[in-house]
């Protein structure tokens, strides 16, 4: 079973390379894409061409650029699915940087395509169909005359019709995790942002938040949401916000609001954890779940990519505090093919994870230029391992550690502690 090539001409119509076989990159070392490393495309996949890049393919075991310099061609996956290779190219002088997309190898076989990646989780809440309805602007226009004035119903209506943002979304049709943003600004300047990028590198996929709600605000359609939506979770920290912890104060008082009209539903935060302070009034408010973003836990990488005004050792004690007090933590990994991977990077995610007790790993295709990512972190000390053999290398190594891409919905207790549901 061999895989072959794709490339684009330069209109962008995408073509098979007969005779020539497909090849993949995993960080810097190109590899021919075999069996094992492809699934049948899933179904919400988009392939798009690469400009200034030239397509790789291999014939008779080399592998070299196609004749004519026609583009590369890649995947971008739907979420539950963890890319475990990226397309293979050569750039071509002057190349653009490319937009902020999780670029995976795909290739054809018998006439079906195939990309390199695993089904990491059940993706049915959050699969296409689910989402961008015709009735979605109705919704909108009804939940604006619900809460006329609150200005966080109006940011996330635009959230939803114009970035077509899931979690806003999930507010209008009144189900699962909803996000409620918090915080225009941040303390990290994270290389991937995808809210805020300086003007000379790719644009970001869509606007900050430009205002500090109020906790009334918040609180206001945070209980509509968690009164009696199913499965209702809130999540702050959103992708259109900086981190929400820098906003403790006011989040902190919504949810005691919140608090004081319902028990129902789950308050999470998605955060950096590196403003300790911030996330232990969190805690005390009565937050219920926390998910930390990472690339790694070696502070080298972590402060090429993250470039904050904190310490990895600032979030360790964010989530010792958390968990201490039956915060039910999650990491959401920021996963790169020949990063997570290396041998040293995984000594230093099994000293994290076994240190900090984490319930849950959260796996999230990093979106970016491979190139441009590479170019920041250190190099390599060994050859990475591949990204199958370190997710089935997480599961074997914490198997009490939850492994997949989405939020679990958790029942909470009378001490305010969670139990998952699967």
């Amino acid at each position: 079973m061999q895989f072959t090539a794709l490339y684009a001409d330069s209109k962008g119509e995408i073509y098979d390379a007969p005779g020539y076989r497909a090849v993949g990159r995993n960080g810097r070392d190109h590899v021919v894409l075999s069996p094992e490393d492809m699934i049948p495309l899933p179904e919400g996949s988009e392939l798009m061409y690469l400009p200034g890049r030239t397509a790789l393919m291999a014939e008779q075991g080399k592998i070299g650029p196609v004749a004519g310099s026609l583009l590369a061609v890649a995947a971008v996956l739907p979420v539950g699915y963890t890319r475990t290779h990226l397309p293979a190219f050569a750039v071509q002088p002057g190349a653009p940087a490319l937009p902020l997309f999780g670029y995976t190898a795909v290739a054809s076989y018998k006439d079906r395509l195939y990309a390199a990646a695993i089904k990491t989780d059940d993706n049915t809440k959050w699969h296409p169909h689910c989402y961008n309805t015709p009735d979605i602007k109705r919704k909108v226009k009804e939940l604006a005359k619900r809460f006329p004035g609150n200005r966080l119903v109006s940011h996330l209506g635009r959230c939803s019709l114009e970035w077509h943002c899931c979690t806003a979304q999930n507010l209008f049709y009144h189900r699962w995790e909803a996000g409620i943003p918090a915080s225009p600004v941040c303390n990290a300047n994270c290389f991937g942002c995808i809210s805020l990028q300086p003007a000379e590198c790719c644009p970001s996929p869509q606007s900050r938040i430009g205002f500090t709600p109020t906790a009334e605000e918040i609180a206001a359609i945070g209980r509509y949401h968690l009164e009696d939506a199913p499965e209702a979770i809130i999540s702050f920290g959103q992708g259109c916000e900086g981190e929400p912890s820098l906003a403790a104060a006011t989040i902190a008082a919504a949810i005691r609001l919140i608090r004081e009209q319902t028990s129902r539903g789950v308050i999470n935060i998605n955060t950096n954890a590196g403003y300790t302070a911030g996330i232990r009034q969190l805690v005390d408010a009565g937050l219920n779940s926390m998910r930390v973003s990472i690339i790694s836990a070696v502070a080298e990488t972590y402060n090429a990519y993250y470039r904050a005004n904190y310490r990895l050792d600032d979030v360790r004690a964010s989530i010792a505090y958390a968990k201490e007090r039956g915060v039910y933590v999650s990491l959401n990994m920021l996963l790169f093919p020949g990063l997570n991977d290396r041998p040293e990077e995984m000594a230093a995610w099994g000293r994290f994870i076994t240190d900090t007790c984490i319930d849950m790993i959260q796996l999230r295709n990093l979106n970016l230029d491979p190139d441009a990512l590479l170019g920041i972190m250190p190099a390599a000390q060994a050859k990475p391992c591949g990204v199958r053999r370190f997710v089935a290398w997480l599961q074997e190594e914490f198997p009490r550690v939850a492994i997949g891409n989405f939020s679990r919905f958790k029942i909470l207790r009378e001490d305010n502690a969670c139990d998952i549901m699967i």
